[in-house]
């Protein structure tokens, strides 16, 4: 809309507006306008006296006129402007008093910012989930249209599912892309003073995870696979999350192999398949496993050992009561302090050092348990000799061959 367009529609409505017979001067008279002279930030009453040049000018009590400038009017929404007409009652804030060419700075939009204030703090109160489009972004997070009011989701308040698509450093990066998509948060911090707005959309989606994590649990059985991505990894073991609600891989069942840390073998955002293998109802925890779905190497290389083999180990830790010697690259076996020597010893250390490399006997082996005994002691034992000799001649037909 222009000037002429702005002034004759302001002047025309004006017209229609004003009871017949009636002044502009008598309407202001019968309005109930505060009558004390106006200051800063507070919001008054006015009457709208025209809409002349593509400003609008109001008097609100005291003898006291004030503008809305033509910069603010051209932000206006269609909408907005239609609805403020000559000789109607609208409300403004007070931008400031100083009589710039007569006239003291009114905001009307300042005014209905009052409206959203209201709406947010009514959101932080009711604990309700406000969504609205992302409307642009710095380095610190998104920021999110409240209305009229730029409310701002630092990062460490945007959701793990957001914050897996995360395609680099720059805030331009990550967040580019993501303008103009519904963002669903909750109002955790209004300050009007301050004119600070800040939301959580974790917060919006922790009730929605537990909802989800309901529904799976009533959904999931023990044994079943399923298909998830890594969103966090702790000391303990990794979570991931199916189908919106999160399980926990111990470290334990990460894999076959020993792990020090989950970061060893996964970073967030990987897809990973899991068995369930614990369902806690009242605690609402779901375990899973990867390393149950995959080959255990341990029954692969135990078929060719068996009780009475002579074969070599490294040592590779020393404990109070043992040694525990590397067979393979997935079977380890325990030297009990008692089958280190002949004569008795009081810590393995007197024995053997980690990375020795030693022959030992197999006296017993354990697959329900993973378990596999050895001995340096009967390595030389003559309850073994046939046994030995069976060994050797093998092995020189084998050499022969």
């Amino acid at each position: 809309m222009n000037q002429n367009e702005l002034s004759h529609s302001g002047e025309q409505a004006g017209a229609e507006a004003q009871p017949t017979g009636l002044t502009m001067e008598e309407l202001l008279n019968q309005s109930e306008l505060n009558l004390e002279l106006p200051r800063p930030g507070e919001m008054r009453a006015g009457i709208v006296a025209s809409t002349a040049n593509n400003e609008i000018l109001v008097s609100i009590g005291a003898k006291s006129e004030g503008i809305i400038s033509s910069r603010e009017v051209e932000a206006m929404t269609p909408e907005e402007r239609e609805q403020i007409q000559v000789g109607q009652e609208i409300q403004v804030y007070v931008v400031n008093t100083d009589m710039t060419g007569g006239m003291m700075q009114l905001s009307y939009t300042r005014s209905k910012e009052d409206d959203d204030w209201g709406m947010a703090e009514e959101l932080m109160k009711s604990k309700e989930t406000y969504t609205g489009a992302i409307d642009g972004f710095n380095k610190g997070g998104l920021i999110v249209r409240v209305g009229r009011l730029r409310g701002f989701v630092p990062a460490s308040q945007i959701s793990q599912s957001r914050r897996l698509r995360y395609k680099g450093d720059t805030p331009e990066l990550r967040w580019e892309e993501m303008k103009g998509e519904p963002l669903s948060a909750r109002v955790i911090e209004v300050d009007r003073e301050r004119r600070r707005l800040i939301l959580s959309e974790r917060a919006a989606n922790q009730e929605t995870r537990e909802a989800m994590k309901e529904r799976l649990l009533g959904e999931i059985a023990i044994g079943e696979t399923r298909k998830g991505h890594v969103t966090s990894l702790a000391d303990f073991g990794a979570f991931v999350n199916i189908n919106g609600a999160d399980g926990l891989v111990h470290l334990s069942e990460l894999s076959w192999e020993r792990v020090d840390h989950p970061s060893k073998l996964l970073k967030v955002g990987d897809e990973v398949e899991v068995k369930v293998i614990s369902i806690d109802q009242d605690r609402k925890r779901i375990g899973l496993s990867m390393r149950q779905l995959q080959r255990d190497p341990w029954e692969e290389q135990i078929t060719k050992y068996h009780v009475g083999q002579l074969v070599e180990g490294t040592v590779t830790r020393l404990v109070k009561f043992g040694a525990f010697a590397r067979l393979d690259e997935h079977v380890e076996g325990l030297i009990h302090i008692s089958e280190l020597g002949e004569g008795h010893v009081e810590h393995p250390k007197e024995a053997v050092h980690e990375g020795d490399k030693l022959v030992v006997r197999i006296i017993k082996i354990e697959p329900d348990k993973r378990r596999i005994g050895l001995s340096l002691s009967k390595v030389d034992s003559a309850q073994f000799s046939d046994m030995d000799y069976a060994a050797a001649m093998a092995e020189l037909d084998e050499s022969d061959e």
